[in-house]
C-alpha cells in the first residue's frame, strides 16, 4: 500500500518575481495556499522544503512541517530529493509529489488523481496532470508546457512522449496544458537524481524530458482545472482575482 508524501519546493530567490513564495494574497503568503490545498488532498505528509529561513517560518507558524535545504541546489526537484533525505531516512514514504510552490489555486482532487494514477498504472514511474487547452492563445505561448501523449479516447491516462514549450504533437485534436505536479515511485526519484542532463532538457528547459530520455515511463493524468501559475506581477494579479 502506498505511503505518499508532498514535498512542495519553494525559495526567494526567483529571476522574474523575487520573492515569490512570499507574495500577499488577501493577507496571506502565497506558499500558505499551496500549503493548504496539499493538506487538503488527504493523501499524506506535506512537507515545504525551503530554500531560505522565512518560509520555514510562515509554515511553521501555520502549524505546518518545513524543512531548510540549501539555497544553492539547481532546481525543484533537487530540492525535493534533500527534503525527502532529511524527513525521511528511516524511508517510510514510497510515493513522493513534487508540487511546485507556484500553484496557489491547485485542485486537491489533482494531487489525488496523479497518487491514484500510480496505483492504477504499475508500468508508471512517475505521473502528472495536464489539461486540455481551451485558450487558443495559451497554443503558442511558450511559457505554457504542452504533451505529447498516446492516450485512447475517452481514457483518464496516457502515457507522455515528449514535453515542449512548442506546439506539440501537429495535426487536429486535443493539445494538452501540462501542470507542474510530479508524483514518483520513490525508486524513480533516485533513479530520476542520477541521470546525466542530456542536451534536450537544456535546450526546452524542462527537466522531465530527462526522464523520457533514459527510457523511464511518465503518465499523463487528465485533470479538469489548469491552475494559474505565478511566474509574473500579472500572474500574481491573476490569482489575487480568482481567489478573491
Amino acid at each position: 500500500m502506498a505511503y505518499p508524501i508532498i514535498i512542495i519546493p519553494a525559495r526567494l530567490a526567483a529571476t522574474r518575481l523575487p520573492n515569490k513564495p512570499l507574495a500577499d494574497i488577501h493577507g496571506r503568503p502565497m506558499i500558505l495556499y499551496v500549503w493548504q490545498r496539499a493538506v487538503a488532498a488527504d493523501i499524506g505528509r506535506v512537507v515545504v522544503a525551503a530554500g531560505d529561513r522565512e518560509i520555514v517560518d510562515v509554515i511553521t507558524a501555520a502549524g505546518g512541517e518545513a524543512v531548510l535545504t540549501d539555497p544553492a541546489l539547481p532546481s525543484g526537484t533537487d530540492r525535493v530529493a534533500a527534503a525527502l533525505a532529511a524527513v525521511d531516512a528511516a524511508r517510510r514514504h514510497d510515493v513522493v509529489v513534487n508540487l511546485q510552490g507556484d500553484l496557489p489555486n491547485i485542485e486537491s482532487d489533482t494531487l489525488r488523481a496523479v497518487v491514484q494514477a500510480l496505483a492504477e498504472v504499475p508500468a508508471a514511474d512517475i505521473t502528472t496532470p495536464a489539461a486540455v487547452i481551451t485558450r487558443p492563445e495559451e497554443l503558442h505561448t511558450d511559457s505554457v508546457v504542452k504533451i505529447a501523449a498516446e492516450i485512447a479516447t475517452g481514457a483518464k491516462t496516457g502515457r507522455a512522449l515528449y514535453f515542449s514549450r512548442n506546439l506539440i504533437p501537429s495535426g487536429a485534436g486535443d493539445h494538452y496544458h501540462h501542470i507542474g505536479v510530479y508524483a514518483f515511485r520513490r525508486a524513480a526519484l533516485e533513479k530520476f537524481m542520477a541521470l546525466p542532463v542530456g542536451t534536450l532538457a537544456p535546450r526546452e528547459n524542462l527537466e522531465q524530458i530527462r526522464a523520457l530520455a533514459a527510457g523511464m515511463h511518465i503518465e499523463m493524468v487528465l485533470a479538469g482545472q489548469i491552475p494559474q501559475p505565478v511566474d509574473t506581477a500579472a500572474d500574481l494579479e491573476r490569482v489575487r482575482e480568482l481567489l478573491k
